[in-house]
């Protein structure tokens, strides 16, 4: 069956996965983060991306960014996956794939569900018990979200801007969403969309992606179940 068309309209944040090969580590070192991080930045400032929010866990990275430029994330992506793996595969004399397929990614609606998703890739230190406060690891844009630590990689989305007046008061509203985990309901639909490369959004949002792309953008319904039918029985598949 053919893959659906990614979902790549510029202007809306997306929310971006790539994980690595049979969930192989994909950073040995922080060394490795370092690369990651550095090509990350030059890629998205050569393809017109903004990056909200990110983390890079051992076998897999999480980001939430914005196209400035049609076919922005891709291309970014393309030009991050071959210089970083053959960094990769030059330090460790390896050959061969790094990343487990293409990536993953979903749109996001920025009003109702982006400081979600900022917070879902933030957290997943903590859900992964890696530490307990997601200040506690260094390699999210945690630490720059919501304790002003300088980043050249985060620029932060107007909704992140609205929290407040001032940089003390945005870090502050920013910090009073993070007690306790993501709610059960919404991991488990920021994990199925992006998973299918969705959309993270009301029916109105989906509507309006839909109208704008021309794709489906939420889960098909199940259809009715066969009846199979043997010698002495009759079962539903």
């Amino acid at each position: 069956m053919a893959r659906m068309k990614r979902l790549n309209p510029v202007g809306i944040p997306q929310h971006l996965v790539q994980r690595g090969n049979n969930r192989q580590a994909c950073f040995a070192t922080d060394e490795d983060r370092v690369a990651y991080a550095h090509w990350l930045k030059r890629g998205a400032g050569k393809y017109g991306v903004e990056i909200h929010a990110w983390v890079f866990m051992t076998n897999h990275v999480h980001l939430l960014a914005t196209p400035r430029e049609d076919g922005a994330v891709s291309k970014m992506m393309q030009y991050l996956g071959r210089v970083y793996v053959r960094h990769f595969n030059s330090k460790y004399r390896r050959s061969g794939t790094l990343w487990e397929g293409r990536f993953r990614s979903c749109l996001v609606q920025e009003e109702a569900y982006l400081l979600a998703c900022q917070r879902y890739i933030e957290l997943n230190p903590v859900r992964a018990q890696m530490v307990t406060d997601p200040g506690d690891y260094p390699w999210s844009s945690f630490r720059s979200n919501a304790l002003g630590v300088a980043s050249g990689l985060v620029t932060p989305h107007p909704v992140y801007l609205a929290l407040g007046a001032s940089a003390d008061e945005r870090l502050r509203n920013y910090r009073s969403l993070f007690p306790g985990h993501v709610d059960d309901r919404d991991l488990e639909t920021i994990r199925q969309t992006l998973n299918q490369g969705l959309v993270l959004g009301s029916e109105t949002f989906r509507e309006q992606i839909a109208a704008m792309t021309g794709q489906r953008t939420h889960q098909r319904k199940p259809g009715p179940k066969k009846r199979v039918r043997t010698a002495d029985r009759e079962f539903l598949l």
